[in-house]
């Protein structure tokens, strides 16, 4: 017999096995609407892979968005996430932690239509989405008091880097969600020629329970 899906158990048993805080009731409650509705929407819009399985989601997309939380430090975090596509990792970040302000950049109408549901289903504050890319200096303008910036779309490290070149000057930290060829993009990022605004700080290990995959959190701090 097929045993059913539980979110709830499985998510803080991961999240204990990762050795991240456990999100609270309220959390857990808008994380499972907000999973149950990334489902609903999946049959017709194209937010996920399709036949992704309920374990998959969970790990992929939700697990791995919560790898975040503990670079998110300082007085009023502000994560800017580009390319957030379904919402990962930064809707599930402030779904996960109410304190935190996000500006979500998609420039993809369904995906926006989406994550405006979303926020409206989960009743968030202090929570933008901007229909735009990156580039868009007016309707994403430099000084926007951003402290984080992240995105799973972009998939070279110098390519986010140069992405994020103008909030430098903002002291803005940049946080990339790298697999294990981590090193090597690294290595590519300190040997290219460019004038660096950016360097390397820290970088976090995770290695995600059921697939084995492994995950890097790497954090970059401007250089003033």
């Amino acid at each position: 017999m097929k045993t059913e899906f539980n979110f709830s158990k499985e998510l803080v048993t991961a999240c204990e096995r990762l050795e991240l805080a456990e999100p609270d009731d309220r959390a857990i409650n808008k994380l499972i609407s907000y999973f149950l509705e990334l489902k609903k929407w999946s049959r017709k819009v194209n937010l996920i892979a399709k036949g992704t399985g309920d374990v998959e989601i969970l790990e992929k997309h939700f697990l791995d968005s919560l790898t975040l939380l503990p670079a998110l430090t300082g007085h009023n975090p502000h994560l800017l996430d580009i390319g957030t596509g379904a919402g990962f990792p930064g809707l599930v970040c402030k779904a996960a932690m109410p304190e935190l302000t996000v500006t979500l950049v998609e420039p993809r109408f369904k995906r926006v239509s989406f994550l405006r549901h979303i926020i409206r289903t989960l009743q968030l504050e202090n929570i933008t989405v901007l229909e735009c890319r990156a580039e868009d200096e007016v309707k994403l303008p430099t000084e926007s008091g951003f402290t984080h910036i992240t995105s799973r779309a972009v998939s070279e490290i110098k390519l986010f880097l140069a992405m994020c070149d103008r909030f430098a000057a903002t002291g803005s930290k940049v946080i990339c969600m790298k697999g294990p060829k981590w090193k090597e993009e690294l290595n590519s990022f300190d040997a290219s020629n460019s004038d660096k605004v950016f360097k390397f700080v820290s970088t976090t290990e995770y290695i995600l329970p059921e697939s084995k995959s492994l995950r890097n959190v790497m954090v970059f701090d401007s250089i003033k």
